[in-house]
């Protein structure tokens, strides 16, 4: 990890109506970082991604992503931007009507501009990167278990082979293993790809073992970011009960051998 920033927030304001989810945030992404991003619900943690990788105009602020204003940009030279992000949601939002490889194409058709037959060419590389088998490249969405659809999601996240790479709850709905194979998987694509993830989740268990930062939401802004052990320490009554509950303190002690503190 280097110590440039490659995301720049600045005094974002995000409001829907009268309800005011953040004001005045302010956080950076640095390059080859993993940066775990949590808070309580109704923080804006979705919404924060949303926002930088454009699916969701803020109200005030300013987002810099590798040196250019993101929203002051025209629309062509920010669709050239964006292509560099790789996004994987929360249900990971495959379309159930293509087979994975389908999924996995549609961007480099679309947006690269390759042939069909390039393309799911390309497809099935990153069906392997993914660790997924290569038959699971010609079934649908519906036919693939919960972390096998995580997986092809994440393929497609990677198809247009990003910098930034955008997690929403990637391990949200899969069992403790399933779980630490995808943290595991992700470390070893940061490591091989040189990529700079955001991660959004509620997970302690990647927390400790896959970032390199954590960034608190609260009180419409980030509380803290810092290393994680910094960010356990702060005297916030949420961190308290978040780091150093018995949930918390589980994850302490699969993390480090030793038992957490109260």
């Amino acid at each position: 990890m280097s110590g440039e920033a490659i995301i720049e927030v600045r005094d974002l304001g995000n409001r829907f109506g009268a309800q005011v989810v953040h004001e005045h945030l302010n956080l950076d992404l640095y390059r080859g970082e993993v940066l775990g991003v949590v808070g309580g619900s109704g923080t804006g943690k979705s919404v924060l991604l949303r926002s930088i990788v454009g699916l969701r105009e803020p109200s005030a602020g300013r987002i810099t992503v590798f040196g250019e204003d993101l929203l002051s940009l025209s629309g062509e030279r920010r669709s050239l931007l964006e292509r560099r992000f790789g996004v994987l949601y929360q249900r990971g939002a495959l379309f159930s009507s293509l087979t994975v490889l389908e999924n996995i194409a549609l961007p480099l058709i679309e947006h690269a501009k390759l042939s069909r037959e390039a393309a799911e060419r390309l497809a099935r590389v990153k069906v392997a990167l993914v660790g997924l088998p290569s038959n699971a490249g010609d079934k649908y969405p519906t036919e693939l278990s919960g972390g096998m659809v995580k997986r092809a999601a994440l393929a497609r996240a990677l198809a247009l082979e990003p910098d930034i790479l955008f997690l929403d709850e990637p391990t949200a709905g899969l069992d403790p293993i399933g779980a630490a194979a995808f943290d595991q998987l992700i470390g070893t694509l940061r490591d091989a790809l040189g990529l700079s993830v955001f991660l959004v989740t509620h997970d302690l268990d990647t927390l400790y073992s896959l970032c390199d930062r954590v960034a608190v939401l609260a009180r419409k802004q980030v509380l803290v970011a810092d290393r994680l052990d910094v960010v356990a320490d702060t005297d916030d009554a949420w961190i308290r009960e978040y780091f150093h509950g018995p949930r918390g303190r589980a994850a302490t002690q699969a993390a480090t051998g030793v038992p957490g503190s109260s």
